[in-house]
Parts: structure tokens; sequence; C-alpha cells
């Protein structure tokens, strides 16, 4: 190259004819007027087309790489074995032009991902309140003084890239719901489209391109918000790049090091404050200002949150005869009317709402537990079990559900069981809070046991007083000191005499 450079600065720059450069360089002329004619500022080496004895076998050993590169690794065929099996359809030649032929085709592969393939990507730009990404992670947090693992909701709006960060326990449908409401309510609104990969709880089935099945309750939850969901292709993470990045960013931001808290309601309110403050440090990168500026710009593109969506998911159970049902290993019970009846058990992230013949039966709190060789947990609401023991007042003694019962409810029934007929009084005492409130049946029953009279008919009459709006103690009466008798009665004895007389005659 350096040489052909000479010879072109002599000739055309120096005027130096071909003679004194053949002279020079001890090139012929033929070659010299070769290089000059051709114009060409790099000397390249033509490399003659020869036959080889692979030529036969190359399409055949194409399409055996293009296999092998959809296997695993481990079970990839090596450049040895392929020459080996080539070798029984009839070629004969070398190893080397195999593994020559296996590497330009590799090196092709890969040139070809890096310029059309997975390796290149386009920009996006969103228009405001267009789109919002979402995904889950899996993080840890320390709740309760125990190491937990959490399953993370990221939402964020594609044009400002206002995030949100919500912690659950599971990624199931009613943990789903609730994240998308609560990241409405954060974000200020409902954009036009959500952007989601193919997670179970919204894709039910994955059909040829951008034909999806989707999940019933999930298609219910988009149409109350108004808002077109729009589905990845499979493995195409780079299509949500946005909250992807997201996920990355907040394991540094929010969870290093692990943030402790007493329960997740207390870690959700602080994840929720930490991403507002971080919206107002941190630059958008594309429009001017931070991400807090640009959605203060977004949010009046966005269509107000209005009524939230009830997301719960719903199971078909039947109540067993000790008024329990059953759900996630764990027991809750039913009121007692309800029993051996089936009845409707609406899950959502923190409690069980149990409805029957359109009205709400009881709610208890949720319980999750991660930890599968421990045994299931039974919940009691010990009010649910009054009708069974007005009818079986002995089952009161030992019953599990009575073990939870208020302390001074506790207390009496330590004094009446003592006695005969105690086990029924108690169960007629306890009855009374179904047709009075709890709390004045429990200060009824303290005064009660404060005065040293743990009695059902004295319970009952502290009780009216209560309800009656008087005073638990009637009030001292003083009277004046300077009382004096003024008429002295007269003793008169003759008037049991005619009673005596009267008693007299009704005998005869």
């Amino acid at each position: 190259m350096a040489l052909l450079s000479v010879i072109r600065r002599w000739h055309f720059r120096e005027g130096m004819p071909i003679r004194e450069i053949e002279r020079r360089t001890g090139l012929s002329r033929n070659t010299i007027r070769k290089y000059l004619r051709a114009g060409t500022v790099e000397p390249k080496f033509k490399v003659p087309e020869r036959p080889s004895k692979l030529d036969p076998f190359a399409e055949k050993l194409s399409a055996w790489l293009r296999i092998e590169a959809g296997r695993s690794r481990k079970q990839r065929r090596t450049a040895r074995q392929m020459h080996a099996d080539l070798v029984v359809l009839g070629y004969d030649g070398s190893y080397n032009r195999v593994a020559a032929f296996v590497r330009t085709w590799k090196a092709e592969r890969q040139r070809d991902a890096q310029t059309s393939g997975r390796g290149t990507f386009v920009p996006l730009a969103f228009a405001p309140g267009e789109a919002f990404q979402f995904d889950w992670s899996e993080d840890w947090a320390i709740i309760a003084g125990e190491r937990t693992k959490l399953q993370v909701a990221h939402s964020k709006l594609s044009h400002s890239r206002a995030f949100i960060v919500r912690a659950y326990l599971l990624q199931t449908h009613e943990m789903l719901f609730d994240a998308l409401t609560q990241a409405f309510r954060v974000l200020g609104g409902v954009p036009r489209r959500g952007i989601f990969d193919n997670m179970k709880t919204a894709v039910d089935r994955i059909g040829a391109g951008k034909v999806r099945q989707v999940n019933a309750r999930f298609a219910a939850m988009a149409s109350h918000y108004l808002f077109e969901p729009d589905f990845c292709n499979p493995a195409a993470g780079w299509e949500k790049g946005q909250v992807e990045k997201n996920v990355q960013d907040a394991r540094r931001r929010l969870w290093q090091p692990l943030p402790s808290f007493p329960d997740l309601a207390a870690l959700n309110a602080w994840l929720e404050q930490r991403c507002i403050e971080q919206w107002g440090q941190i630059q958008h990168g594309v429009l001017p200002g931070t991400i807090g500026d640009a959605w203060a710009d977004e949010v009046v593109s966005l269509m107000p949150l209005g009524r939230t969506f009830d997301g719960f998911v719903e199971h078909a159970k039947r109540v067993s005869p000790t008024c329990l049902v059953h759900f996630e290993r764990n027991r809750y019970s039913v009121p007692a009317s309800f029993a051996n009846r089936p009845v409707s058990l609406r899950v959502y992230p923190d409690r069980i709402v149990i409805a029957a013949e359109g009205q709400i039966l009881c709610e208890h709190d949720r319980i999750i537990e991660r930890s599968h060789h421990l045994p299931g947990r039974t919940v009691y609401d010990w009010r649910h079990y009054l009708a069974v023991i007005q009818r079986k007042p002995g089952a009161l003694r030992n019953g599990a559900p009575f073990a939870e019962l208020p302390d001074a409810f506790r207390r009496l029934q330590g004094h009446l069981l003592k006695r005969p007929g105690g086990d029924r009084e108690m169960v007629e005492i306890l009855a009374l809070v179904l047709q009075h409130d709890e709390q004045a049946v429990l200060c009824a029953v303290e005064l009660a046991l404060e005065a040293g009279v743990p009695a059902k008919t004295h319970i009952l009459n502290i009780l009216h007083r209560l309800t009656d709006g008087k005073a638990g103690t009637p009030p001292r009466i003083d009277a004046p000191q300077a009382l004096s008798l003024v008429r002295e009665p007269r003793a008169n004895v003759e008037r049991y005499d005619a009673l005596r007389n009267k008693e007299t005659a009704r005998a005869s």
C-alpha cells in the first residue's frame, strides 16, 4: 500500500515518467500502468476460486449448523462430530476445511445478528398520556424482623418516566389489580395504553404474532379503567425497556441496603414517598428538567381515575360442618347459619371476604404463608358460633373459637363455670351481643365484675341502664340535717285485731 502511494505521488504530483518509476521500483511498466489506470488506492489480491471437496456438502453442513444453533449448549454437536457424519455421507476431505467453514458460518451469523437482529434497536418516543409500562421483579426486605422475598410491581409512564414501586408477597391476580389501582392513584390518572409482557395473570394463551387470549378478569379491569392492553413479543423485554431499566435502578436506589419495616403496609408507604421524592431528583434525560417537571406537564393528559376497580378473585366454596372454608392451606370461619352451604370467597391482597345470597357474611385478614413445611392456620370469629352453643352450651368449655374471647368475658366465664348451670348462663350472656352493641355488653360485664356480682340478672340490669342512657349507680340524695318530727304517729293495735278477724272469717 505504501509503494502504491509513492508511485501515484511520483506520477501525478511530480510528473515522473513511467520509465523512471520502473528504474526506481523495479516493477514492470505494465504493472505500473495497470495501477495508475485502475485508480486504486489500496492494492487487493484477487483470490482465485478453487473448487473444494466440501462444496457438495456445504448446504447440508449449513442446515446442521442452523439446527445446532437452536439447541442448548450441552446438546450441540462439535465440528469434529459433524466432520465424522460428513465422512459417513461420502466426504473425503480434511477436518480443517470443515472447521474453517464452521468458523466462517458463525462469524457471518454473528455479524447479521449485530446489524439486523436482536442487537439492533430503534429509539422510541411517546406522546403525553399515551402509554405506561408494567413489570414484576423479585427483591428482598426485612419485614417484622425476618428477611422476606417480595414480588415488586413497577409501573412507569412512558412519556414523563414517572414511576411507582409497590411490594407484595405474591404475583396473583388480586395483587396485579391492586398494584395498577395504586399506580394510577399516585401517577394522577390512566394513560390510553398499557404495555405488558405475557404474564399468566393477564394472558391465558399466546397466539401467532400479536394474537393473545386475554384473561377474562384482566380484560374486565382494563375495560373498567379504559386503557388498551398491549403485550410484547415473547422474550422481547426491550419493547418495554423503560420499566426494565427501572427494575435495575430501583435495586440500587430503594433496596440497597435492605429496608426494614414492621409490616408490608409501612414498607409500601415508604416506597411511595421515596418514589415521589426521586421524581424531583432524577433528570429526565430527553426533556428539559427532572422527571417531576415532565410529569407535571403530562398529568393533564391522563384520564382521571374515577371509581376504583373492585379487584378481587372469586372462588366458589362449600362451608364445612365446623363452619370453616379452606383457602391456600388456611381455614376461615363463617357464620353457623351457612354451615354445609355454598358461599362465594372473594380474595383481596390483604383480606378475605365471604359472601352469599347477595350479602357480605364476614371478612377476615388474609394469611399468606410462604413456608410450606408449616401447618395451615385457622382464623376464628367466636361470634360465628353463638348459634351453635345456644343448642350445645357444653361446647363453650373447650370450644376452640372461644379461646379468643375478650378478657372480660374470659374472667366472667371463669366465675360462672364453677357453679351448676354456668355454661347455659354464660351462653345467654354471650348471646346478648346479637341484640346489643358488643362494647356495651363488655362494659356491663366489667361493671358487674367490679361490683362482685357476676350474674346474668345483674349484667342485664346494668346493660339496660346503659342502653337507656341512665347512670350505672343512682345519684346520692343529701337530706337536710334540720328535719324534725311535727306529728308523732299514734300506736293503734286495734287495726291488727281487725285484720286477724278477717283472716278467721275467710278461713271459716
